[in-house]
């Protein structure tokens, strides 16, 4: 069972001449008894969602100009 409060990541995948288009779908979170809420900002052409643990994207800080 997945940790409730946890937020997941929601992706479509599509086939692209390159590889894997990721389109950021929306997003899920974890409820006390296990179950999921999902919130879609788009809807998947394929019918196909990919849900996965999100993360932090760390920015890395840069070098001001002198």
């Amino acid at each position: 069972m997945m940790e409730a409060g946890k937020s997941l990541a929601v992706f479509s995948i599509r086939a692209g001449r390159n590889g894997s288009i990721w389109v950021r779908a929306g997003w899920a979170e974890v409820n006390r008894d296990g179950s999921v809420n999902l919130h879609l900002d788009v809807l998947p052409l394929d019918g196909k969602l990919h849900v996965r643990e999100a993360f932090e994207r760390r920015v890395e800080p840069q070098a001001l100009p002198h």
